[in-house]
């Protein structure tokens, strides 16, 4: 069967690469780079597994600018369009969905619909009812940036938001393409199957949080921090996972998602929701002010990068924290080897690796690198395990 897909993001382009290795795919984006890319089979963002497909494998898979050309005759229309949430509707910003949408619509196939991008809970229902038609389902995904296609073979779960006929065959449809056996695949309605995404992710975040606490306070008491993790990872019922202290959550999907969850609680009784995300704004806040102590001359920040192993820094917590310092007046440069321009938030980009440490008297690093092995005595992090 044809399969299209609007959005060549990692989500997008990862289950492009999965479902063209038995159908044909077509992938809808806005940048012509991205496009040709695709195309030539060079993956335009870093994934391994996506990367080793486009090599190795023969794939029904091509890209285009044309929507009519990328929809037409596709038994599914995958939307998996960003939606990044907006501070002052607290509410994300749905328009690119409802943009595909329009335009499947003034097409007039005869398709369905599946969104996979995220959005607030209740909104496949409301769209529903906008646009008068029943044939949209909404799919949550569970991926990581630089692992999406191997999450995508590998499922923890499949949840689909449809109890119908096409969401039952869309579920089969994802589990055939999947390497994993005995892959659970759950079916529900659209409304429940937005709170699994939220939720889902809110704990992650709370427990990113939990772990960040505990180590502020060992931190302020003088205590070993890893020593406590340790012990307290040890209950089976805990674990010992997901439990790196770092300078708060950050990237596309937790910070947006909490806040979006927040927000669906408007009128509903709930303490936890909020904590979390005012916990990740006062995390920052301490990182910030252990550096304001030393009162340095020049602090380097090396990296931007949300994340260990990620080429993305958008609503990294290192950002946030700069910009307290930068409030506070503290001199700041920073070594992001994936920046090319020479300034950033108004601070140098430093390129020469050697001159940056040289010129650094404290180095904030989120994560540990061996590239800073020699200046070891200068680095302040609080990564514990020297992993994410």
């Amino acid at each position: 069967m044809k399969i299209a897909i609007a959005g060549a993001g990692y989500v997008g382009l990862s289950l492009g690469t999965l479902l063209s290795v038995k159908n044909e795919v077509s992938i809808l984006d806005v940048v012509p780079e991205k496009v040709d890319m695709i195309n030539k089979r060079i993956s335009p963002i870093e994934d391994k597994e996506i990367t080793e497909y486009f090599t190795n494998k023969k794939l029904k898979l091509f890209a285009t600018l044309d929507y009519k050309e990328a929809f037409t005759d596709a038994k599914y229309i995958i939307i998996s369009t960003p939606t990044d949430y907006n501070s002052e509707t607290n509410y994300f910003d749905t328009s690119s969905v409802e943009d595909v949408i329009e335009k499947v619509l003034s097409l007039k196939l005869k398709t369905t619909i599946i969104i996979k991008s995220t959005i607030p809970v209740g909104y496949t229902e409301s769209i529903k009812k906008k646009y008068k038609v029943k044939n949209i389902i909404f799919s949550p995904e569970f991926l990581r940036e630089g692992k999406a296609l191997y999450d995508n073979l590998y499922p923890s779960r499949i949840i689909v938001g449809s109890k119908t006929k096409a969401g039952k065959e869309f579920g089969e449809l994802l589990k055939k393409s999947s390497l994993k056996k005995d892959v659970i695949v759950k079916y529900m309605n659209s409304t429940e199957a937005e709170s699994v995404k939220l939720f889902s992710n809110t704990y992650l975040a709370l427990r990113v949080a939990y772990f960040n606490e505990l180590d502020t306070y060992a931190e302020l008491n003088e205590l070993n921090t890893k020593d406590i993790i340790d012990g307290v990872c040890l209950d089976p019922r805990i674990g010992s996972f997901y439990n790196n202290p770092s300078f708060g959550y950050g990237g596309y999907c937790l910070p947006k998602d909490t806040k979006q969850l927040l927000a669906n609680y408007q009128d509903k009784p709930q303490n936890l929701i909020e904590a979390i995300v005012k916990s990740n704004d006062t995390r920052k806040s301490h990182i910030a002010n252990m550096i304001i102590r030393y009162n340095p001359e020049v602090v380097g920040v090396y990296r931007l990068n949300m994340k260990k192993g990620s080429m993305n820094h958008r609503s990294s917590a290192i950002i946030d924290v700069i910009s307290i310092l930068k409030e506070a007046g503290i001199n700041i440069m920073i070594y992001e080897p994936t920046i090319k321009v020479n300034t950033f938030m108004g601070f140098e980009v430093v390129h020469d690796l050697k001159l940056f440490k040289d010129l650094s008297n404290i180095i904030l690093a989120n994560r540990k690198d061996q590239n800073l092995d020699d200046v070891e005595g200068k680095i302040y992090t609080r990564d514990i395990f020297s992993r994410d």
